[in-house]
Parts: structure tokens; C-alpha cells; sequence
């Protein structure tokens, strides 16, 4: 086997954010961009020689050519063998399951999730270890200082593996394997829940659903699973197929990019029951039913209050687990059970510990990721499953379901705004004013609210000690209300400022008050610390979920 050096350079800014390093295709395309960051993954792993890595993505433009690429400088850094998925797909809690089915080394999954796809626009990298989880923090950074001070990577020489084709080929001494991307995946999922009694859901008369897989890489495995296993109608799935550039559409499953999918669900000529989509590389969810849209923050704790209705779960729960941002809707539930919930910081690296360790069994994330201890990635097909499985079982609609469990633990209003593509500068200059804020908020009366606390929250993990530092803003209000700055670490240029309100409201009677005017102090209060409209120039968010 003859491998070949290349001499480069180092480029910058070639840091890994919440969950990997994401930028636009262009950059990615430039000579030595994507081979330096995938050297600087393999020059800190030990231990690979002969083993098994596992490789895909969701399909978006420049997957097929990095695949391509992946596969030589795997076998130039002596993985025995590549698991890569057919036409290069692999969702991504599938990468994680087929990296823990087959006792992989490790996996490196070509996403960067709900951000838009085309030759103008965004590509993603990851490297996911051998429990099937990101890789922490330690690792990352230790990839980041290596891309700083690169001077080479190395390559197996060869022609283009036929990724449309199963079935075994090699490059050097590496054996390269394209999988059924779906099969492994379908195979635990059928292992988690009641089929048999959700099969029979999608064939009443009464009830109906539609999937909106957003053109991205869910079409396969929710054709596989919903349609041909469990029988829903040929067409429950719609924009199935994965494109890459998604269709055009941006694969974020919320309201406003989903909008099509809400507005079905609202439809009444349409008769639908339930409606779910999911995103790019298939780890969020949106899960709406008739007229009636369920948040992320409530859906985890709904089905963390129904775990009894799920084979997989009936025996109890662990523990939950909620990123520090999502609502503490599911910290009610936990409490009523007795058991504990953890509060993290944002990106499911952090869950990956507690998941292991047998702390927490279930896990969620305001921004549309739910999951379990079945992979160690969050699963958007997975949840759609477990309520499927909880209507199965309770034959309620999802309105009733989630109003049943205000009524049961009190409602926690919930919204995020986002204001995106903000200038770098502006955004670090209006959390550095906020940061300095912070010893004089706690007593101060603002837009009719007491604040009681202010911090920049931080995290010790419980299992492995690991320090996590400046994670978030966060302004505590004597009435349990919460208000909540961040700058998400998904974005590909210019900087995401979120910002998450959250008010408490035990009084049935007011559970039915719309979303924004529930919060509208909180949102006056956010705008007034942080001078939003002043630091940033801009009037409202961009996006309101």
C-alpha cells in the first residue's frame, strides 16, 4: 500500500462549534480545507489500526465528493475497514447506531443539520466516538490546536468507491463496506416500541398523519419505517426524497420553515390527526397535531410523563436530562417520579456521559432534539415513534394529551427568538455589556420584574468531572420566570444570538393565552438589559418559535 504525504498549511478558524466544524461549501472546497481538519482528526486518535470507522451524512451538496476523500485518508491512517452508507447516506442517529451495533472505533458523520445545502451554501463535519457520541470537548479542542500547526496529511491513492452499490471493495488494506443506511437503524427502533399497536393507529378510519422529511435524509428511513413496517399509506410521507440542496427549502422543522406542514395541520378539509417533520440529517423533530403545534420543551416532558406506555421504557426511568435553555417543564415530571434531571449545557456531547453512565435515560433539547439511551445522538424519527406509540395507547388526540399534562403539572410558556447572521463584533460586544451587568441585576425591578438571580451558567459533569464554562446568560425572576441569552454554535457566518423566555403558569384557566402575549414582559425585559434593538440593529427577531 503506497500512501502519499501532501504538504499544506495551516487555515484558521478551523474550530469545531457545538457539534462539529461547519462552514459554507466554498470554503470547504478549498485545496487542503477539508483534508487538514480530517488529518487533525486522525492525528489524535490511538489506537485505530485495524479497526472499523463509520461514515455518511444527510445527502447535502459536497457530501459525495468529502466521502470520497474520507475513505483514502482512513485507510492512509490504518482503519482496517469503512462502514459508509449507500449513495453516502447516513442520518445521524443511524451513524450512531451502526457505530454501537458494530462495535466501531469511531464515525465521522458529513452534516451540518437543519443549516440550508447547496454549492452556496453549508457543509458540516463531525467525529463521533465508540459509544456513538460527538466527541468531547477535550478532543475537539485538541483537533482545533492540531489544524493550527498541520504541515501534512496523507492519502491512499485510487479510484472513486460506486457509493449507489452494496457490498465490499477495498482501498490499500482497508476494506470499504457501502451498508443499507436504513436497515440497522429500523432494526432498534422496532426494538423500542409497540409496532403492533401503532400499526393498527395508522389504519383507523379516524386517524391520519403526515411525515414532512423537508427533502432531506429522514424520506428513507420514514419510508422504510412508517410506510412499509407499519403501514401508513404510500404518501403519508411527503418531500421524501433527499436533495442536495434540500429543495431549495431550509431543513429546520419549525414553524416557520415547516410552515407548510402547520398550515395542513390546520387544515380541517384534510382531516389530519397528527404531523410530525424532521431535519437535514435527521436528529430534530417537530411534532404538531391538529391545529395545535407541540413545543420541544413540552414534548420531552410529555413523554417522559407517559415512559410507561413504551416497551422499551414501561420498567422506569433513570433519570432525564435538559439542556440548561429548554424548559424545566420536564423537571416537574421528574420530580413527581422521584427520580433526577440534570441540567447541561447546550449540544448533546454533554448528555453522552450521564447516558453511559446509566444516570439518564431519557434526553432533550429545546431546539427540536429528543432521545434515549438507545444511541448517543438525538433522534428525530425516534420521538415521532414514541408519540405515535403514547396516541396508540391513550387514544387521545395531541392536543388533549399535552392539556391534559398542563392541567396535571401547570404549563410552562415557553419561546425562543432568534436573531441571526448578527456581525460577530456586535453580538460579543452585547454580551460582554450583559456579562457586566450581571452583579448589579439580581434586586433591580425591570419592565414591572423583580430579577432574584443573574449568572453565567456553567457545568461541572457529574461523571467525568469536565468543566464547562460561559454557556449562557441567564436573568432568574422571582416568580420562576426565566429569560435566557446564547450564541449558538450552528451557524456558518456572522454570529445566532438566542434568546429563551420561559413563564410559569400553574392557573388552568391561563393556558390557553397565546405564547407572545403570555411573555411579553419577559420580552420587554430582554430587550431592555441586553439593548437589543441598539446593539444589534434589529428591530425584531428572525425567527419566533
Amino acid at each position: 500500500m503506497s500512501i502519499t504525504t501532501v504538504n499544506t498549511r495551516p487555515f484558521a478558524g478551523q474550530k469545531p462549534g457545538t457539534s462539529g466544524l461547519r462552514k459554507k461549501v466554498k470554503v470547504f472546497s478549498q485545496p487542503g480545507y477539508l483534508e487538514n481538519f480530517v488529518q487533525s482528526i486522525f492525528d489524535n486518535l490511538n489506537g485505530q489500526a485495524g479497526k472499523t470507522l463509520v461514515l455518511g451524512g444527510d445527502g447535502r451538496y459536497f457530501n459525495d465528493v468529502a466521502i470520497q476523500t474520507i475513505l483514502r485518508m482512513a485507510a492512509a491512517a490504518g482503519f482496517g475497514r469503512t462502514l459508509v452508507g449507500r449513495n453516502g447516506i447516513l442520518s445521524t442517529p443511524a451513524a450512531s447506531a451502526v457505530i454501537r451495533k458494530h462495535g466501531a472505533f469511531g464515525g465521522i458523520i458529513l452534516s451540518a443539520s437543519h443549516n440550508p445545502g447547496g454549492p452556496d451554501d453549508d457543509f458540516g463535519i463531525k467525529y463521533n466516538q465508540g459509544n456513538g457520541g460527538p466527541a468531547n470537548e477535550t478532543f475537539t479542542d485538541a483537533v482545533y490546536q492540531r489544524t493550527q500547526e498541520i504541515p501534512v496529511y496523507r492519502l491512499v491513492e485510487g479510484a472513486d468507491i460506486d457509493l449507489g452499490r452494496l457490498g465490499t471493495t477495498q482501498i490499500g488494506a482497508m476494506q470499504v463496506e457501502v451498508i443499507d443506511p436504513v436497515a440497522d437503524y429500523a432494526e432498534l427502533l422496532e426494538s423500542l416500541f409497540d409496532f403492533k399497536r401503532i400499526a393498527a393507529l395508522l389504519q383507523r378510519p379516524g386517524f391520519r398523519m403526515r411525515f414532512d422529511a423537508m427533502h432531506a435524509v429522514t424520506g428513507p428511513y420514514a419510508k422504510e419505517i412508517l410506510e412499509r413496517r407499519l403501514g401508513a399509506p404510500v404518501g403519508t410521507v411527503v418531500n421524501g426524497t433527499p436533495l442536495p440542496d434540500f429543495g431549495g427549502g431550509h431543513p429546520d422543522p419549525n414553524p416557520v420553515y415547516a410552515a407548510d406542514l402547520v398550515a395542513a395541520m390546520a387544515d380541517p378539509a384534510l382531516g389530519l390527526s397528527f404531523g410530525a417533520a424532521s431535519d437535514g440529517d435527521g436528529d430534530r423533530n417537530m411534532i404538531v397535531g391538529a391545529n395545535f403545534i407541540v413545543s420541544p420543551s413540552d414534548s420531552i416532558a410529555v413523554l417522559a410523563a407517559n415512559y410507561a406506555l413504551v416497551p422499551a421504557y414501561a420498567k422506569g426511568l433513570a433519570g432525564v436530562a435538559r439542556s440548561m435553555p429548554t424548559s424545566c417543564a420536564v423537571d416537574r415530571v421528574a420530580d413527581a417520579l422521584g427520580i433526577p434531571c440534570f441540567e447541561t449545557p447546550t449540544g448533546w456531547k454533554f448528555f453522552g456521559t450521564l447516558l453511559d453512565a446509566g444516570k439518564a435515560t431519557l434526553c432533550g433539547e429545546e431546539s427540536a432534539g429528543t432521545g434515549s439511551n438507545h444511541v448517543r445522538e438525538k433522534d428525530g424519527l425516534w420521538a415521532v415513534l414514541y408519540w405515535l406509540n403514547i396516541l396508540a395507547a391513550r387514544n387521545e388526540t395531541v392536543e388533549q394529551i399535552v392539556r391534559d399534562h398542563w392541567r396535571r403539572f401547570g404549563r410552562n410558556v415557553y419561546s425562543r427568538h432568534d436573531y441571526e447572521a448578527i456581525e460577530s463584533a456586535k453580538a460579543e460586544a452585547l454580551f460582554a455589556a450583559l456579562r457586566q451587568q450581571l452583579p448589579t441585576l439580581p434586586g433591580q425591578v425591570i419592565a414591572g420584574q423583580r430579577v432574584q438571580a443573574a449568572d453565567d451558567f456553567s457545568y461541572t459533569d457529574p461523571v467525568d468531572g469536565s468543566r464547562s464554562e460561559r454557556q449562557g446568560v441567564r436573568i432568574l425572576l422571582d416568580d420562576g420566570s426565566r429569560v435566557v441569552f446564547r450564541l449558538s454554535g450552528t451557524g456558518t457566518e456572522g454570529a445566532t444570538m438566542r434568546v429563551y423566555l420561559e413563564r410559569y403558569v400553574a392557573d388552568p384557566a391561563q393556558h390557553s393565552v397565546p405564547t407572545q402575549a403570555a411573555l411579553a414582559p419577559l420580552i420587554a425585559l430582554a430587550g431592555q438589559v441586553a439593548r437589543i434593538v441598539e446593539m444589534t440593529g434589529r428591530e425584531q427577531p428572525d425567527v419566533i418559535s
